[in-house]
């Protein structure tokens, strides 16, 4: 039966550069970023991540298989903090590292790109097509995050915050490995006589990509409509 090799290491590295070339990501690359920018970003970031395990549950549910829920199934152990490795829930790493900034959550309002940035990766991550749900969390998720938040550190070092401070994207840049190479492997597994599988998974890996690439725009336009109304 033949193979159709549509998605492969290749597909990844080309989502990961079309996201790290946006100037928000390449303003923290070369520390020409703001730490007001940065905190928008955390607060913007943290509204999307609440609903991840909501995202991998939706996607759990659609998935052909019972392996391939059980292989997913360690990924949502490890962001609960049920394993040994990950005793606390990211979602608690996270709000221990807003209140560093004084930041919170509650009463936070999305911002348009993260309104629609969510809405994209739950459309995804619901439809009946797993390969779907797949695309968008392994390919526009997942994959880009270790790229995505070496940069984010870079700005926040330039902005002069301790490393200890980021302890959260740098379990990420770790974890974040490993939960995509779960997905791959099921990706692989489903893509390796259907070509329609695949073609389902790379529309909505950039899909996601380009939700993103919202996502810091409407950071930026918020920080500089802030900046504009400071000085006015």
């Amino acid at each position: 039966m033949e193979n159709y090799p549509l998605i492969t290491e290749k597909t990844k590295e080309q989502l990961v550069s079309r996201i790290c070339n946006h100037s928000f990501l390449t303003r923290c690359r070369s520390g020409n970023v703001n730490i007001g920018e940065l905190k928008i970003f955390l607060v913007q970031q943290g509204l999307y991540s609440e609903y991840f395990t909501r995202y991998l549950c939706a996607l759990m549910s659609n998935l052909p298989g019972r392996r391939h829920v059980r292989d997913l199934a360690s990924n949502l152990c490890e962001e609960l903090g049920l394993t040994v490795e990950s005793s606390v829930p990211h979602s608690t790493m996270y709000r221990e590292m807003l209140r560093h900034f004084d930041l919170t959550l509650e009463d936070a309002q999305p911002l348009l790109g993260t309104r629609r940035l969510i809405d994209v990766m739950f459309d995804n991550c619901r439809d009946p097509r797993a390969a779907r749900g797949l695309g968008a969390l392994c390919l526009g998720g997942e994959a880009l995050v270790s790229a995505m938040y070496a940069d984010i550190m870079a700005g926040f070092e330039a902005c002069g915050i301790p490393r200890n401070v980021l302890e959260f994207f740098h379990v990420h840049v770790n974890c974040d490995d490993g939960h995509a190479e779960s997905m791959w492997n099921i990706m692989t597994e489903l893509t390796r006589s259907n070509a329609n599988e695949a073609m389902l998974m790379l529309s909505a890996g950039h899909a996601l990509v380009d939700a993103r690439a919202e996502f810091f725009s409407s950071i930026e336009y918020a920080y500089a409509h802030r900046a504009e109304l400071q000085f006015a």
